[in-house]
């Protein structure tokens, strides 16, 4: 029994509090990242991959790979915590993910793109996140199994590729978890 609750936890109760949340996660997830060439995107993609317990990381097109000095510096050294793959065109990543077992879900407004929290993201999830400017290649998007976008009601367009990368994996880790206790940590 914790005295108090509402203190911080330790680094020792924060590792047992994840390795529990580990066991009761089976549902695999992984990533495709095209031509996302901001490095500081690309750690802070790295880092939440890690944090979510993304398995394998597909760079595509001509994206940055987090060996880049800028990318370290965000990605505190959680590429080494994911595999990742480095650079390859955007049709054989998705070809990859498919072979490993993978659906392929692009993160992508188009006009047959389901609401993120109504797309099918159950089972083996590779979630397709594309550049800063242009967001994913036609090619990618035809080559994927399906297509969300996450709802806005604000007066800004699009989210920073990073945090929607973000939105998305937790949205993913979400509804593997919905309906599960709460690891207490012990």
């Amino acid at each position: 029994m914790i005295a108090n609750p509402r203190r911080q936890l330790r680094p020792t109760d924060v590792k047992r509090l994840n390795r529990t949340w580990r066991r009761n996660t089976e549902g695999r997830l992984a990533l495709i990242v095209e031509s996302v060439t901001g490095p500081f995107n690309i750690g802070s993609i790295f880092r939440t991959a890690a944090a979510f317990g993304v398995e394998r990381i597909w760079l595509a097109g001509n994206a940055t790979p987090p060996t880049n000095p800028k990318a370290q510096k965000t990605a505190l050294g959680t590429d080494r915590l994911v595999a990742w793959e480095e650079p390859v065109p955007s049709v054989e990543a998705v070809r990859a993910a498919k072979a490993d077992g993978f659906t392929v879900v692009a993160v992508e407004l188009t006009g047959d793109a389901a609401p993120l929290h109504a797309a099918e993201l159950g089972g083996d999830v590779c979630l397709v996140v594309g550049s800063e400017d242009h967001g994913c290649s036609p090619a990618l998007l035809e080559a994927a199994d399906g297509v969300c976008y996450i709802p806005q009601v604000g007066r800004v367009g699009s989210f920073n590729v990073a945090v929607a990368t973000a939105i998305a994996l937790a949205e993913a880790r979400r509804r593997e978890w919905s309906g599960k206790e709460a690891p207490d940590g012990e």
